[in-house]
């Protein structure tokens, strides 16, 4: 497939989730929290075909630098409401394609491991806002911000449950994949707990990706 045409079908992709999301809030009249995770794991699954598709990195990081853009307007201006917290200074959907953008040339030749880097963000960080806000019974502070065993332990298990499955499905041994996927969710996991006001959506991404270079280095 030719660049262009696969980024046209970024957009139409990304376009897609943002109006499902909106849709889904106002349809349905779901929690912000909830469409606002929705959009961010159907965002943060674009990183499957991302890779497929595009046959330069240079072309494949233009839909993320385009949405670091777009998030921030409807950060100031609300404009994709499904997505946003409403909360000042809270810019988490402007540093996941941030953090997107600097793993694209870093990692472009090991597509495996860009696409693993993002799954604890896509999936572990979703679910355990979801589930610690459900069932989050027993709280803890760091740094001024509130988390709860129970959503640690969600993002534990689907960062872990992701990272596995993705590195499985790019080739990725067996048994390599299960070392790589337990050191990157357990790595997540600890960041996420350590970063406030959103900054995890930054965070998670490169030290997953950092930890999960690191060891392929090696084995």
């Amino acid at each position: 497939m030719t660049d262009p045409l696969a980024l046209l079908i970024a957009f139409a992709y990304v376009s897609l989730i943002l109006a499902l999301g909106e849709g889904l809030r106002r349809g349905l009249r779901l929690s912000v929290e909830f469409t606002r995770k929705f959009v961010y794991i159907g965002v943060g699954m674009i990183a499957f075909p991302l890779v497929v598709l595009f046959q330069s990195w240079q072309f494949a990081i233009i839909p993320p630098l385009v949405f670091i853009v777009v998030n921030y307007v409807s950060y100031r201006q609300q404009i994709f409401a499904g997505m946003e917290t409403g909360q000042k200074g809270h810019l988490g959907t402007v540093y996941f394609p941030i953090s997107f953008s600097v793993l694209i040339p870093l990692l472009w030749s090991q597509p495996a491991l860009l696409v693993a880097s993002l799954m604890p963000m896509t999936w572990g960080d979703a679910f355990a806002a979801i589930l610690g806000k459900c069932f989050g019974a027993h709280k803890f502070a760091i740094l001024g911000h509130t988390r709860s065993v129970e959503g640690s332990l969600a993002m534990f298990a689907f960062s872990f449950a992701a990272t596995f499955a993705a590195l499985v499905v790019f080739a990725v041994p067996s048994a390599s994949s299960l070392l790589l996927a337990f050191a990157a969710a357990l790595a997540a996991t600890l960041v996420e707990a350590l970063s406030p006001w959103g900054i995890d959506n930054l965070t998670v991404p490169l030290t997953s990706a950092l930890v999960l270079a690191a060891l392929k280095s090696v084995m």
